[in-house]
């Protein structure tokens, strides 16, 4: 039996980030990107002007001065006017600026008249001028290996002309649930019979990863159906199988897996929920066995699998944030297992609060959704005392109360 932070730190030990691809800028958002990008170019790759105004020598307006026009710059204009002594050049955002100018006045410090400007106070060398380079200079690191992608990252991109970026590989992971009890969504519920939940709840969370779940749909404990499941499922990235694990009589999945050669790294972690969640591996995928309560699975998943798919799509810190949450109650359980509390969170004056959303019971599924995190309490401690800090994994971005 493996502790909590044995069993994950053997899944993770286990991965390692998948093959590398191209794919268009314009897809490639949470993606993580596979190289190090160095800037083609200076950017900006010329002197601007960052203001709409005029383009003036600063030496012209050392008080409020009256200067010729004798030009207009627009963004996009390939040839500049050149700025002379007593004149100015009206210029737009963006536009290059003039041969001669070395400061840019804002349209809004200035009085027009006709075929003159007024400049109305004094005006200082580089102002309002945007120069070559100074946001990345050509050959720089812009964007390391191992960054995952957001808009900003996909605006740099797009400004160097990067129309497709190499990026660690999405992965494909097989879902699997067993027992003659299931039946697929629109069956007929007859009795003794229960919807096969837990295949679309892990595809959601294998979504909400980043990956790609590959449906395989019920298996019933018939050994020979349930190995054929199991080897089209192997020749996904990942594998999970939901139930099957424990020690009932039609428990197959655990045996017919040893069979096809997956070697087991360990079955039962210390936990609650999810103690016969069980671990594998062949040929260096990666698989999962999950219990086959809704609760237990969806817990399970966050603690272990999800991490470990995070590894194989190349991100660089596969674990959901962990923040210290002060009990706003106190919490009691029994000693000897790492308990995952389903917990509320709150931000009060600053810092995290959290209390249990409900019924602990892992049958009850309504505390799952009505979660924000997941408490991580140690397994040597049976009482938490409101006002006590706790580590609390986010499940979401937003700690708002529900």
């Amino acid at each position: 039996m493996r502790t909590f932070e044995e069993a994950r730190d053997l899944i993770l030990a286990s991965v390692a980030p998948l093959g590398r691809e191209r794919v268009p800028v314009t897809s490639a958002s949470g993606r993580v990107l596979s190289e190090d990008l160095r800037a083609p170019r200076d950017m900006p790759q010329w002197d601007n002007s960052a203001m709409d105004g005029y383009a003036v020598r600063s030496a012209d307006c050392g008080a409020p001065v009256t200067l010729k026009l004798t030009g207009y710059q627009a963004a996009g204009d390939a040839v500049s006017p050149k700025v002379t002594r007593g004149c100015a050049v009206r210029i737009m955002t963006g536009s290059p600026v003039p041969e001669g100018c070395d400061a840019v006045v804002p349209l809004e410090e200035t009085e027009a008249g006709v075929g003159v400007v007024t400049i109305l106070s004094p005006v200082k060398p580089r102002a309002h001028i945007r120069f070559r380079g100074e946001d990345v200079k050509a050959g720089d690191i812009v964007i390391p290996a191992g960054t995952p992608l957001r808009p900003p990252e996909i605006s740099m991109l797009a400004s160097f002309g990067s129309a497709f970026v190499p990026v660690y590989r999405k992965a494909r992971v097989a879902v699997l649930s067993t027992g003659d009890e299931l039946v697929e969504l629109g069956e007929t519920l007859s009795p003794g019979k229960i919807i096969n939940s837990n295949t679309v709840s892990l595809a959601a969370a294998i979504e909400e990863a980043g990956a790609v779940p590959v449906l395989l749909g019920i298996a019933v404990d018939d050994k020979e159906i349930l190995r054929e499941k199991l080897r089209e499922g192997l020749a996904a990235d990942a594998l999970i199988t939901s139930a099957g694990v424990s020690a009932g009589d039609r428990d197959f999945v655990r045996e017919v897996l040893a069979e096809l050669s997956v070697r087991q790294v360990f079955w039962g972690v210390d936990i609650k929920p999810g103690r016969p969640t069980a671990f594998g591996v062949k040929e260096g995928k990666p698989v999962f066995s999950l219990p086959g309560n809704p609760v237990s699975s969806l817990v399970t998943f966050e603690v272990f699998v999800r991490p470990a798919l995070r590894k194989m799509m190349g991100h660089p810190d596969p674990l959901k944030p962990t923040v210290k949450a002060t009990l706003a109650e106190p919490i009691r359980k029994k000693a000897g297992k790492v308990h995952f509390f389903r917990v509320r969170i709150a931000v009060k004056d600053g810092e995290y609060v959290a209390w249990t959303s409900g019924d602990q019971n892992t049958g009850i599924l309504r505390t799952m959704v009505l979660a924000d995190g997941i408490a991580v309490l140690p397994a040597d401690k049976t009482v938490f005392e409101a006002g006590e800090k706790v580590d609390v994994c986010l499940l979401y971005q937003s700690a708002t109360p529900k």
